[in-house]
C-alpha cells in the first residue's frame, strides 16, 4: 500500500514538474517574443529566460513555431468557447453584434500579447495556420452572419460587405483595445466592454440605411 502511495505522490509530482516546466516556457517565450519580436527571437533566448537545461525545451516543444502555436491554440481555443456561447444567447439583432464583438474582445483584454504579436507576425501565422489573425479569429463569423440573416435577426443585404465590415472593425479594434489592455492591465475587462459598446453602436446606428439601400 505504501509504494502504491509512493508511487502515485511520484506520477503527481512529476505531472506538476511538467506543468510548471512548460508554464515557465511559454512565460519566457511571451517575454522574448514581445521584446525582440518573434523572428528575432531564438530557442536559446527563451531557455535562458527559464533557467531550465537547455535539453529539458526539447521534452515540451520541438521548436520556436511550436511554442507561438501553442500560444495562439490557447487564445483561439478561449475565443471559440467564449462565441460559441455567446452566439447563442442572441434573439436580437443588437444582442448578435454585442456578443460577437464581446466574445472577441474579452479574449483579446484577458491575453493582449498573444493578439499583438499575432498582429506583426502575419507571415508566421500563414505559416502555422494557413491565414492571419483575422482569418483565424473570426472564421465563424460567416456562417454565423447567414444563419442570423435567415433568423431575422440582420437584414438581407451584402453578405461579403457585412462580413468585411464586421471584420475590417474587429480587427483594428483589437488592435487598439490589445495596446491598452497591455499598458494597463487593470482596466482590460473595462475597455473590452467599451470596445464592444463602441462597435455595437457604430453597427446598429448604420444597419437600417444599409437595409435600405437598393
Amino acid at each position: 500500500m505504501d509504494t502504491l502511495q509512493s508511487s502515485e505522490e511520484a506520477a503527481g509530482k512529476r505531472e506538476q514538474n511538467r506543468i510548471r516546466n512548460r508554464r515557465a516556457i511559454l512565460l519566457a517565450a511571451r517575454e522574448c517574443f514581445r521584446e525582440r519580436g518573434y523572428e528575432k527571437s531564438t530557442i536559446r533566448d527563451i531557455v535562458r529566460r527559464t533557467g531550465l537545461a537547455a535539453g529539458t525545451f526539447y521534452n515540451y516543444f520541438s521548436s520556436k513555431q511550436d511554442i507561438f502555436a501553442a500560444l495562439l491554440t490557447d487564445f483561439l481555443t478561449n475565443l471559440n468557447n467564449n462565441l460559441t456561447r455567446h452566439r447563442r444567447a442572441a434573439d436580437t439583432t443588437e444582442d448578435f453584434i454585442h456578443y460577437a464583438y464581446m466574445a472577441l474582445f474579452t479574449a483579446t483584454a484577458r491575453d493582449p500579447l498573444v493578439y499583438e504579436l499575432a498582429h506583426r507576425n502575419d507571415r508566421a501565422l500563414r505559416e502555422l495556420f494557413g491565414s492571419d489573425i483575422l482569418g483565424l479569429t473570426m472564421l465563424s463569423l460567416e456562417d454565423d452572419v447567414r444563419e442570423a440573416m435567415e433568423r431575422g435577426l440582420l437584414p438581407q443585404i451584402d453578405h461579403e460587405y457585412l462580413c468585411a465590415a464586421f471584420f475590417g472593425v474587429a480587427y483594428e479594434t483589437s488592435l487598439t483595445l490589445a495596446r491598452r489592455a497591455h499598458r494597463n492591465p487593470d482596466s482590460a475587462e473595462a475597455e473590452a466592454l467599451t470596445a464592444t459598446r463602441f462597435s455595437t453602436a457604430l453597427f446598429m446606428g448604420g444597419l437600417p440605411r444599409l437595409a435600405a439601400l437598393p
